[in-house]
């Protein structure tokens, strides 16, 4: 069934097109956050974690890695694991990128792999089919390959929260943000160690970094709880 938004984006594309130049123009350009992408951490039993995906997973909207997924994740595992983390992750990455990359990336086994990847997509077109096909790939390669015992596949965020979005954008984008989290749970249910996370943070502007786009050290705290809560080992 063809939506609202999809119908009226030929009408809108002029509106939607100076938008678009408008945020890029007048965003503030946030670097992935700086320090080590791999370390040792706690005590325990050994956990070998992989976190992979785009900007969200990189770090951008905090300083360092501390603060960021990976160190957020880190810390939560700590408690009960000695956790041997590593990230894999690019700004602006769609699945597909992160899907070579990981391709690329030698052959080793990592327990847990957690992964945040789709709005990059969205913003660049991918089709909830093709998108779909694609998360599959990185599911059965995450599986196969490194033969990861659970895999928590971060939801796409509604888009339309993003402070920095005005208006239809916002709306249009929050739309397919949302089929392609449909069609990544539904690509996730057929995984039986897959988990697919949605997203569930508060509507609450102190949830975005001071570019209106990405996680805030808090966001970064809730969701790295989140996903440590769904892991046992």
């Amino acid at each position: 069934m063809i939506r609202a938004d999809q119908l009226l984006r030929i009408p809108l594309a002029p509106v939607l097109l100076a938008q678009a130049i408008g945020v890029r123009r007048s965003a503030r350009l946030l670097p992935e956050a700086a320090g080590p992408r791999q370390g040792t951490t706690g005590s325990g039993p050994d956990l070998r974690l992989l976190i992979a995906g785009d900007s969200s997973a990189a770090g951008v909207g905090v300083a360092a890695q501390a603060e960021a997924l990976s160190g957020q994740l880190a810390t939560c595992l700590s408690e009960r694991f000695t956790v041997h983390w590593q990230v894999e992750a690019t700004t602006g990455h769609r699945t597909r990128d992160a899907l070579q990359r990981l391709a690329d990336l030698e052959t080793v086994r990592f327990d847990v792999v957690v992964t945040a990847l789709g709005v990059n997509d969205v913003t660049r077109g991918t089709s909830a089919r093709r998108f779909a096909d694609q998360q599959n790939q990185l599911l059965d390669l995450l599986i196969e390959r490194f033969k990861a015992k659970c895999v928590i596949v971060s939801g796409v965020p509604p888009m339309d929260l993003f402070p920095a979005l005005p208006n239809p954008l916002s709306w249009v984008l929050g739309e397919q943000s949302r089929r392609l989290d449909a069609a990544l749970a539904d690509a996730v249910s057929r995984f039986p160690r897959a988990q697919h996370l949605q997203f569930q943070l508060p509507d609450d502007p102190e949830m975005a970094a001071q570019d209106g786009y990405h996680p805030s050290a808090e966001a970064y705290r809730l969701w790295a709880r989140e996903i440590a809560d769904r892991i046992s080992m």
